[in-house]
Formats: structure tokens, C-alpha cells, sequence
């Protein structure tokens, strides 16, 4: 891990892909801590920036991220992870967080997988 750039913050940026479609899914945070706990559980571990603690991906939704392979990028400042996504990627409902592509204006293109209300009603998403 030592090999990693991180930033002032003690984070890297984590792009997600699926390991069957290689669909990008998302794209995330990691301090060493959530880099640790994912090579040791093989579950995607991220920092969340916005609520300042660690996350399990799926904790909240079940819809985890079974980590399959961890690769990090020519300049050791980014690390790209495959996994077997649950369900879907996106707290929105979609089964990646990329479901929007410009024409002359954003446009959902996205397949929707899931009512975020059905599954996180009040809480917090994940």
C-alpha cells in the first residue's frame, strides 16, 4: 500500500467495473483502511467523503460489490477494482451510477433496477 500515492486527505480514487460486463459502475474513495478491509474480506470497503467515515458497500441496500481482482494505475494514484456487483451499483436505483449520456441535454439510458424509496426509505444510501 505504500506503493500508492494518496492524497492530503489520505484517499485514492476507486473506479469500479463489473467483472462480467465491464460495465463502469461507479466511482469511489478509499483511505488505507478501506483499502485493507477489501484485499482482506474481498468485500469493496470505501471512505465516504460527504458523512467523513468508512463504508461497506451494500451495508444499507444488501447490494454488495464481491471484489474479484484489484488493479492500480500507471502513476499509483488510482486503483480499479472488478467486481461481482449485487443487484445494482447506484443508490439511485440504476445499475450503474453512468445511466445519464448527453443529447442535447442529459438523458437516462440506463436500465433502473430498483425504487431507492423501496430500499432505503429514510435511511442514508449506500
Amino acid at each position: 500500500m505504500d506503493d500508492l500515492k494518496w492524497d492530503e486527505k489520505g484517499l485514492v480514487p476507486a473506479v469500479v467495473q463489473d467483472a462480467a460486463s465491464k460495465d463502469v459502475l461507479m466511482v469511489a474513495y478509499m483511505n488505507r483502511e478501506a483499502l485493507d478491509l477489501t484485499i482482506k474480506t474481498r468485500k469493496a470497503h470505501y471512505y465516504s467523503r460527504s458523512r467523513q467515515q468508512l463504508w461497506l458497500k451494500g451495508e444499507t441496500s444488501g447490494h454488495t460489490q464481491d471484489v474479484k481482482e484489484i488493479l492500480i494505475d500507471c502513476d499509483n494514484d488510482t486503483v480499479l477494482l472488478f467486481v461481482d456487483q449485487k443487484v445494482a451499483a447506484c443508490h439511485t436505483g440504476f445499475w450503474s451510477c453512468f445511466y445519464r449520456a448527453w443529447d442535447n441535454g442529459w438523458k437516462v439510458v440506463g436500465k433502473k433496477i430498483f425504487d431507492k424509496d423501496d430500499v432505503y426509505g429514510q435511511k442514508k444510501a449506500d
